[in-house]
């Protein structure tokens, strides 16, 4: 065993050994639409128009915080997104009025001093107690910012029933002090001896000084309760808000959302099955096609799940359902480097018979690298914008992907190589073809060099046919329309279960029944009900289920989305300038390692791929949302991903024949990446498929929408990038590529797919 093989052999077990260590010892962290819960995002405000800056909103989440800490919801988040908004995640909360009515609510807590009567119906503020007396107050003497600690208590033997205590921070308390020595100074059953206690501009108590508190000596700090006619709920809630301290500013809640954990469970179940269904399926079509170095791709191809799954559990990262997608499509990649390798292992062995498999695999690692790399970061750049542009879910995938994509390189350019060249060096394995999977050409490779296809023999007929598939997507654009996801328009998606089977129509006429004819009815899956409104409150959406169980009996809501207007035309304008980034950076990133006819025609590549996909949702009537956009940009790079590959070769013979057509340069690039091709495309086929049929009605429309980009991506990377950069290469005066120094090992053999040129 080389130095190099054993450094890579230990660098493996030390990854994999502490890649065990942390699934054994660490638990993932599961986002709300595996575990149930609620998910809000609120945008804290200085005035109804303008935005809050990053410092009052930094403000209002410590205050946020306090308050929900309160709440004693279980493992909370709260983070802060951009300059002004603000995620929280309420795990197992699955009725969100509560919880927004305390996070929304503004608290502003004042204490005045009554400076007498006022007018009914005119200035002053109206006791909670007597509605036709009011109380004019002077300006705050202190704010609820200077309450340390607030606390609800019920006095049986005083009878007072429930009330609220309170305890001042030091300088709070000499203001305290100050306010009700002040307020003593009147006689007894004086107005002016009370002291308003106001929460959002509503007196909520107006005590009496006690008759034994002398003038100007008032009360300290710490013996202040707010009495009235509380219940335990009032009194407590009070409290809490109390506690938590006034918002700095005030917040909107533009979106939220609400899973029940049954779907998440099911969503779990159904993925994992996918896994390991796909990816069986995955390995065993290695095995078959590259025999025993299939069967150690796949061990790899193991391994590598272990690593990816262990850094996400490392990194902290959360678990959500498209991130678990991400995760299991990671998988149908992963094989793509080790395809690469052991295409051009094949070509090595062919082209040089005399050579030894080590040889040649060790060949194919080289040759293979430039592919593997430019491959692998146009995808991490796709995986960055989802990270960078999306929210939520899809920024989950994005993060999934990156990972995904690093694992994989590891596990095919360290692990699997590691375990390829130890095999290699065993003669048995050498020896026997029918064993190592290396040295027989391949069945589609034989076929390729038996018939000898001329598939760039007449570009513009490929290109004639992809404005034809541009054509009818459009038309599907134009007649059906788009169906945008409540993501992107803004209002409200709620999923229920029912106890009794509900057919739409029945659900329809019983909410129009209620007030809610313009909701939008369909089924969901499993018998359930999808109801889609514009603006509906939380209070709202509980009259509409009770109008819903009217009909179905117990009604269970087991999804629950709420998009603002504003944050629906945001999400819009921000997947367009995803697109044209990720449009932007292929071209730029092509252009620089490849040419610039090259870049122009993968990214016109691309767009075909963009338009088709969207063209056959419209098609389909399938919802357009942000599970689809993550989709989308996964399709962008791997559509990249494929016309790297096959620019990466054409770069490669055309720079050893200058002087040869560059039509018969291209021609022969596609063939020799044709077996690659074929093969990451069916094992990415078998994850995809597993997952749109096992993946459960949560995951079919993400799985059908990589199906069907990674088919057009697959087309479009060799029949549409391909024709366009040869028509772009007769326009163009740039020379050829730098020739590459010609090998004096097996000089002058003879490529089974050239046709007589020499390499």
């Amino acid at each position: 065993m080389t130095r190099a093989t054993t450094v890579r052999a230990v660098l493996a077990a030390a990854v994999l050994l502490a890649s065990v260590l942390i699934t054994l010892t660490m638990s993932p962290r599961l986002g709300l639409d595996l575990q149930g819960g609620t998910r809000m995002v609120l945008q804290a405000k200085d005035s109804d128009t303008a935005k809050a800056d990053r410092e009052s909103t930094d403000r209002t989440l410590e205050v946020l915080r306090k308050r929900i800490d309160s709440l004693g919801v279980t493992e909370p988040t709260l983070t802060r997104s951009g300059e002004d908004r603000i995620i929280v995640e309420l795990p197992d909360v699955q009725d969100p009025r509560k919880a927004a009515e305390v996070i929304g609510k503004t608290a502003q807590l004042t204490f005045h001093a009554v400076q007498g009567p006022g007018t009914p119906g005119g200035e002053g503020l109206t006791l909670p107690d007597e509605q036709d007396r009011t109380l004019a107050l002077g300006p705050a003497a202190l704010s609820g910012a200077g309450v340390k600690e607030a606390s609800a208590a019920f006095d049986a033997q005083q009878g007072a029933g429930w009330s609220v205590s309170l305890d001042f921070h030091k300088d709070a308390g000499r203001d305290w002090t100050r306010l009700t020595g002040e307020a003593a100074c009147h006689p007894v059953q004086d107005e002016r001896r009370r002291v308003a206690i106001v929460l959002d501009k509503q007196v909520i108590s107006s005590p009496q000084v006690s008759p034994t508190v002398a003038c100007d000596t008032g009360l300290p700090s710490g013996s202040t309760q707010i009495t009235g006619s509380f219940s335990a709920d009032e009194a407590r809630e009070l409290a809490l808000l109390i506690q938590g301290g006034a918002l700095p500013v005030p917040v909107e809640i533009v979106e939220q959302r609400t899973v029940g954990p049954t779907l998440g469970a099911a969503a779990i179940d159904a993925s994992a099955r996918a896994a390991v269904i796909g990816a069986a399926a995955t390995a065993l079509f290695i095995t078959v096609v590259y025999r025993l170095f299939g069967a150690l791709a796949a061990v790899a191809l193991g391994a590598y799940g272990v690593i990816s799954y262990a850094a996400l559990v490392a990194l902290g990262v959360t678990l959500t359902l498209p991130g678990l997608a991400g995760f299991v499509l990671a998988i149908g990649m992963a094989v793509d480097a080790n395809v690469l390798v052991f295409e051009r292992a094949r070509e090595e062995y062919a082209l040089r018979p005399g050579k030894s498999l080590r040889t040649s695999l060790t060949a194919g690692f080289r040759h293979a690298w430039s592919a593997v790399a430019d491959s692998n970061v146009t995808t991490l750049i796709a995986a960055g914008l989802l990270f960078f542009l999306g929210s939520g879910p899809v920024k989950g995938f994005g993060v999934t992907l990156g990972i995904g994509v690093l694992a994989s390189m590891f596990s095919a350019l360290v692990i699997a190589r590691a375990l390829t060249e130890t095999a290699a060096r065993s003669r048995f394995v050498s020896d026997y073809r029918g064993v190592n999977g290396i040295a027989s050409p391949g069945r589609v490779r034989t076929w390729i060099a038996r018939r000898d296809p001329q598939l760039m023999r007449s570009p513009r007929r490929w290109l004639l046919f992809s404005a034809v598939l541009i054509a009818v997507a459009v038309a599907g654009i134009l007649v059906r329309g788009v169906n945008l996801g409540v993501e992107f328009t803004g209002g409200r998606l709620v999923e229920y279960a029912t106890s009794r089977p509900v057919d739409v129509e029945s659900a329809r006429t019983a909410l129009a029944g209620a007030g809610f004819g313009d909701a939008e009815v369909t089924t969901a899956g499993a018998g359930d009900i999808s109801v889609r409104t514009g603006d509906l409150d939380n209070d709202g959406e509980h009259a509409l289920r009770a109008a819903l169980a009217a009909e179905g009996g117990e009604t269970t809501k087991v999804r629950d989305e709420l998009i603002g207007p504003s944050l629906g035309d945001e999400l819009r304008r921000n997947a367009l300038i995803a697109l044209a980034i990720a449009v932007l950076v292929q071209l730029g990133y092509l252009a620089i390692r490849f040419r610039w006819t090259f870049a122009v025609a993968s990214v016109g590549a691309l767009v075909h791929d963009v338009i088709i996909l969207v063209g056959a949702f419209a098609w389909l009537g399938r919802t357009v949302d942000g599970i689809f956009l993550a989709a989308l940009l996964t399709v962008i790079g791997y559509s990249v991903n494929d016309s790297v590959v096959v620019f990466d070769r054409v770069r490669e013979l055309w720079a050893k024949a200058r002087r040869q057509p560059l039509a018969d340069v291209a021609n022969r690039a596609v063939l020799q990446t044709v077996p690659r091709t074929v093969n990451t495309g069916m094992g990415a086929l078998f994850i995809l498929v597993a997952l749109a049929v096992l993946g459960g009605d949560s995951l079919a429309d993400f799985a059908l929408a990589l199906l069907i980009g990674i088919v057009v991506g697959t087309y479009s990377s060799v029949m549409t990038a391909v024709p366009a950069a040869l028509l772009l290469e007769r326009g163009s005066k740039a020379p050829p590529p730098a020739r590459t120094p010609r090998r004096k090992s097996g000089a002058g053999q003879r490529d089974p797919l050239d046709n007589g040129a020499r390499v």
